[in-house]
């Protein structure tokens, strides 16, 4: 059987190597952080983990959570298909918010994979698998600032409060 030698390269034929951030400023067009670049996501009925991250976002409301987002990280995330943010003026309210979340989907059948944090920390994450929803105190969400983290992604209306 014939070897198959590696073709060697000369220094002359490798490209140059660049140093990161080197060259030629990179577009930002459409990638604006500003309230008024936010994309919207395409609407479509059959999503059930669309429907999913509106239920959650709508039981959030029910219990006085405020600003609700929905991000489509669908394509640009590995882990899920949408994030749901929401934030709660104090630790008890927290604590409630991610209670009726969880026991409103559990009565539609849908269990969550794994929950996390808790109201003292001002942060809870609950796991429904392709849904993932954060509920922040005010100052631990600005800090995060998860809308931020993901920029590009397009935003679903929530349902009004």
């Amino acid at each position: 059987m014939p070897v198959r030698q590696k073709k060697k390269m000369k220094m002359k034929e490798r490209p140059p190597r660049t140093r990161r951030g080197a060259g030629p400023p990179k577009s930002t067009a459409g990638r604006s952080r500003t309230k008024a670049a936010v994309r919207e996501a395409p609407v479509t009925s059959l999503d059930p983990n669309r429907a999913l991250a509106l239920r959650a976002a709508q039981a959030g409301l029910d219990k006085k959570a405020e600003n609700p987002t929905i991000l489509d990280v669908r394509g640009i995330s590995s882990y899920a298909d949408y994030v749901v943010v929401l934030s709660a003026g104090s630790e008890r309210q927290l604590s409630a918010v991610a209670r009726s979340i969880e026991e409103r989907l559990k009565e539609q059948g849908i269990r969550a994979l794994g929950i996390e944090g808790s109201g003292r920390s001002g942060w809870v994450l609950i796991d429904f698998g392709d849904v993932v929803i954060h509920l922040f105190s005010e100052e631990t969400r600005h800090f995060y600032d998860i809308e931020g983290l993901w920029s590009d992604a397009p935003r679903v209306r929530a349902p009004a409060a």
